[in-house]
């Protein structure tokens, strides 16, 4: 059972579930007769923004952590009561809360034995406890002390940024190809071509300078070119990798909550203020 012993240890404490899931973490206490503690606020959804009540009724201290009787949907579930506030609950939301928890009026635990849970007295919260930082703690501290009778609107703003991140890697690699180059080359050779002349007389003292009749042999050599390969390596371009930032737009889309006021005043009914 938890009691005014407990309340310390609770203040910003993780909440878990009676199947072990944590639901998230304890913000105040609310107390009804007898300043017994009976309900705790707790803070879930993305940030803690969301906060619901759950009874203390059948929870236990485990360690540094709070243990309620009631699984982490049903509480998340829970009607959506104001519990950031100084004022105790009204009957309407009181009555709300027993019926979704299934506490009979007549104070009765309708999910076990126990009985005489109580459904009278002022529930008011017991302390502030809460996990806000430090500044926020003094600024709710200066509005409740003030001495006016203000109440401080709120609302909630969408602050985006980017992010970055990596998304794939680039690589650049260099492998060998093979391909036939053919050219046309022109090459020259020797052929042997048979030059008659008859004697005349600017030839006449050599032919006639030799033997009458002899045998001889002349002999002519030829020449010819023929193709020459020869390979070299040369450097042809430079190649590499380079990064450029591209600028895109994408639309963000996303719900935010603000607080309205609403008057209730003699001879004027309900009425809201934007």
């Amino acid at each position: 059972m938890i009691d005014q012993s407990h309340l310390d240890a609770l203040r910003g404490n993780d909440v878990y579930d009676s199947k072990g899931d944590k639901i998230g973490t304890a913000g105040q206490i609310w107390s009804g007769v007898g300043d017994q503690p009976d309900w705790v606020s707790v803070k879930t959804g993305l940030f803690g923004l969301n906060e619901s009540l759950v009874p203390l009724h059948g929870a236990r201290v485990e360690g540094d952590r709070l243990v309620v009787n009631y699984d982490k949907d049903t509480v998340k579930d829970a009607p959506n009561i104001d519990a950031d506030t100084d004022e105790p609950l009204s009957t309407e939301e009181v009555g709300r809360l027993y019926d979704y928890y299934n506490v009979s009026q007549g104070g009765t635990w309708t999910g076990g034995t126990d009985t005489g849970y109580r459904t009278e007295g002022d529930y008011r919260p017991e302390g502030d406890y809460r996990s806000d930082t430090v500044a926020d703690t003094t600024s709710r501290q200066g509005q409740r002390t003030g001495g006016d009778d203000a109440m401080t609107l709120s609302e909630e703003r969408l602050n985006v940024g980017t992010e970055r991140q990596q998304v794939g890697r680039a690589k650049l690699r260099k492998y060998v190809t093979t391909e036939n180059v053919q050219e046309t080359v022109p090459v020259q050779r020797e052929a042997v071509r048979l030059e008659r002349e008859p004697i005349t007389g600017a030839n006449r003292d050599a032919a006639y300078s030799g033997p009458d009749i002899t045998e001889s042999e002349h002999e002519v050599t030829l020449h010819e070119e023929r193709p020459v390969v020869d390979k070299e390596t040369v450097p042809v371009e430079r190649v590499r990798l380079g990064k450029e930032t591209v600028t895109d737009e994408e639309t963000v889309n996303e719900q935010v909550r603000r607080e309205q006021v609403e008057t209730d005043l003699p001879g004027e009914g309900r009425q809201s203020l934007r």
